[in-house]
């Protein structure tokens, strides 16, 4: 079925890879191929070009570049600064800090080393998603090597206080890590000014390829390895690099720093603009997420009485592209954890929409989001019993 409009608003899942980025990372596929252990001149210019790359996200985070490790993405980037540093620092104790509703790259690797002698700690939130600074400081321990709490969530958009956060794990003497895949290229960041000591970013989330990563650790950090090998990347993370997706992640990690200002500003008037649309046209509806201390560009909220992969079906039948959370838990039937995590009981978390907005959408987008959204929302309910018990109507067996 041929529709009027396509709209791509699942941008926190990814996003399409920006033409300069693509422009520059071509010839290291084919005429600059050249291994960067090689001390021939083809091996030294591809070496060359992922220190261009390491000193543009150097200076996107306000740190040294050789503080900057480059990973497969944002997941090993995750598991690395989890499993390093617990492991390393198993001398000094085994409790790590975390939250309720971090990204399964967290959440697993607490289990996995839950299941090898560590304690976790995960810290509950309120009903905007937000982690309380005075409960995290009354669950740190004597034996706390640990505290990792993501920048901002990557389904409900709600911004952690990071800074307040990283400054009590500082004055403590414990590591503070940072998941901030979907903050890079959102949110202005310091990693001096902010206390972080490890921080995780994607390249896919921000216009660059997929496949590639980076953890930026503070000089100092002791971390054990997380893959074993050669001696890339400082012999910290063995294997030949990725040198076209690393070329591709410095320049999209430039592109989004010269641009971050002028994007957050738009993004958030689209966001806006979405949300009151949504709610001054359909009721029985609940924006999740903290009101203003949120993602310029994220929308999440929960339509009573239907079900949220119905409505991503009947989206797509007219070309709005979206999701109802995390897209790497798309194929889960349980509800959203972080959605269960805020209060939402199990049937409204269900009918979650998640719309994420980039570089590539409109004014028009948003117009066309909210003429069909409404019509769709309606026909759904108009099959739910639920709703119909809620209009005093009768059911049909």
């Amino acid at each position: 079925m041929k529709v009027a409009r396509n709209v791509y608003a699942d941008n926190a899942a990814t996003t399409p890879v920006h033409p300069e980025v693509l422009e520059e990372m071509l010839p290291y596929f084919s005429e600059k191929f050249g291994n960067p252990s090689s001390i021939y001149s083809l091996g030294r210019e591809a070496k060359e070009a992922i220190d261009k790359a390491r000193d543009r996200a150097a200076k996107a985070f306000g740190a040294h570049a050789d503080e900057i490790y480059f990973t497969g993405g944002g997941s090993e980037a995750d598991n690395w600064a989890l499993k390093g540093v617990a492991y390393a620092n198993r001398d000094r104790g085994n409790h790590i800090i975390t939250t309720s509703i971090e990204h399964h790259a967290i959440l697993h690797t607490c289990e996995y080393l839950e299941e090898h002698g560590f304690e976790v700690t995960y810290l509950d939130v309120d009903e905007y998603g937000m982690v309380d600074v005075d409960r995290l400081r009354e669950e740190i321990k004597d034996n706390t090597i640990l505290i990792s709490i993501m920048f901002a969530n990557n389904e409900i958009g709600t911004i952690q206080p990071i800074e307040e956060i990283g400054k009590i794990a500082r004055e403590k003497g414990i590591y503070f890590h940072t998941d901030a895949v979907q903050a890079v290229g959102n949110v202005p960041i310091d990693v001096k000014k902010l206390n972080i000591d490890l921080l995780s970013m994607s390249g896919h989330k921000i216009r660059g390829p997929k496949g590639v990563g980076v953890l930026y650790m503070r000089k100092g950090v002791k971390i054990h390895n997380l893959i074993h090998g050669g001696a890339q990347e400082k012999k910290r993370r063995a294997g030949t690099e990725n040198v076209a997706s690393i070329v591709g992640l410095g320049k999209a990690i430039e592109l989004a720093g010269r641009n971050l200002e002028t994007h957050v500003q738009r993004l958030t008037g689209l966001r806006d603009k979405l949300i009151k649309g949504i709610q001054d046209r359909i009721e029985h509806v609940r924006l999740n997420g903290h009101p203003t201390k949120r993602l310029c560009n994220n929308v999440n909220m929960s339509f009573e009485f239907i079900e949220g992969e119905s409505l991503l079906l009947s989206l797509d039948m007219v070309g709005i592209s979206a999701s109802s959370g995390s897209a790497c838990t798309s194929g889960s039937l349980d509800p959203s954890h972080v959605l269960m995590a805020i209060g939402l009981p199990h049937e409204t978390a269900h009918g979650s929409l998640r719309l994420s907005l980039g570089d590539i959408n409109t004014e028009e987008d948003i117009e066309y989001i909210l003429e069909q959204l409404p019509p769709i929302v309606d026909r759904l309910r108009a099959l739910s019993p639920l709703f119909i018990q809620e209009k005093g109507g009768k059911i049909n067996v």
